[in-house]
């Protein structure tokens, strides 16, 4: 199982960089790497990644614009919660809620089209623990 909110993290990362808008790319794949990063130090997900998610991300766009909304401001735009929340006027709770419900019909989108992306295999190997050394006394 993928984790959802990291990938939208990385997308995030790569949108915010200039290299997607919902519905069309900004610049040509493969050219996003000679742009300056705007987020310097944050792992950014590869364009062939950015553009499949940018495909779910159209998909929920012609379900419920609103979704969309949120994970753009969350994702691209940095928003936190309570500030969403005090923008649109609800609870940072029924944000949250709505939140979830957005990365649930993308990681839905991504499983249905059976995706495969690059980062799934990096993330992989960032979440594997290290085996715990005995301590001998």
């Amino acid at each position: 199982m993928r984790d959802i909110q990291m990938v939208l993290e990385r997308w995030g990362v790569w949108a915010a960089g200039g290299s997607a808008n919902i519905g069309y790319p900004r610049t040509a794949a493969g050219l996003s790497r000679l742009l300056p990063a705007s987020r310097a130090g944050k792992p950014s997900c590869c364009d062939d990644d950015g553009m499949f998610i940018n495909e779910a991300m159209i998909r929920l766009r012609k379900h419920d614009e609103y979704l969309c909304s949120l994970l753009e401001w969350h994702y691209i735009d940095n928003m936190t919660l309570r500030v969403m929340a005090t923008k649109l006027g609800i609870s940072h709770n029924h944000v949250s809620v709505r939140l979830q419900a957005a990365e649930s019909f993308i990681q839905g989108s991504l499983c249905t089209l059976e995706i495969k992306l690059e980062m799934d295999r990096e993330c992989r190997k960032e979440n594997i623990l290290p085996p715990r050394l005995k301590r001998v006394v």
